[in-house]
């Protein structure tokens, strides 16, 4: 007979099964929410905000409104890449603390495909107790033919506060200049 937490664990994997859109950084396939994502562009010229964490590379101009971009492969630690024609930016939307959205932009190597994943291919991520590594980023992995897919949390890998801090130093930058 199933207790509480069975069933609980059982209700939290079918809520995580969706459609999601994959992606590549080196030899690594993950997947973000697609009700997350707002729409792929080509890599493109970022103006750097000073003072701010490494993986946050700057702002892009898109369409007239200012949006941070996060480097994926210098927030995992991966070795640096060069561009190539695939590079490309995911611009996804954040939730601020204060429940507002916020857009965003990630750098990643290449875009896979949106693909849907069911309840039953998603695992709960593994925890390494006993290390200072951290997986909260990482709310399951999808067991999709003979490969795995790392789902992101998107809103937990980026920093909402941080990319707000970021609008604002952008905006700062801009009445500078003006």
């Amino acid at each position: 007979m199933p207790n509480e937490n069975t069933v609980e664990v059982a209700t939290d994997v079918a809520d995580k099964a969706g459609r999601y859109l994959t992606f590549q950084l080196g030899e690594e396939s993950y997947g973000i929410s697609v009700l997350k994502v707002r729409e792929i562009i080509q890599m493109q010229s970022i103006t750097r905000i000073p003072r701010t964490q490494a993986y946050m590379k700057g702002v892009i101009n898109l369409r007239g409104k200012v949006i941070p971009v996060a480097d994926l492969r210098i927030k995992f630690e991966f070795e640096k890449a060069e561009v190539s024609e695939r590079t490309c930016i995911i611009v996804v939307s954040l939730n601020l603390p204060d429940g507002r959205e916020t857009l965003t932009g990630l750098i990643v190597d290449a875009v896979e495909e949106v693909m849907q994943i069911e309840a039953a291919q998603i695992e709960d991520a593994p925890s390494f107790t006993g290390t200072s590594i951290s997986m909260d980023y990482i709310f399951g992995m999808a067991k999709v033919k003979e490969n795995v897919k790392m789902l992101l949390d998107i809103d937990k890998v980026v920093s909402a506060e941080r990319v707000e801090k970021i609008e604002e130093q952008a905006s700062e930058l801009e009445l500078a200049e003006a």
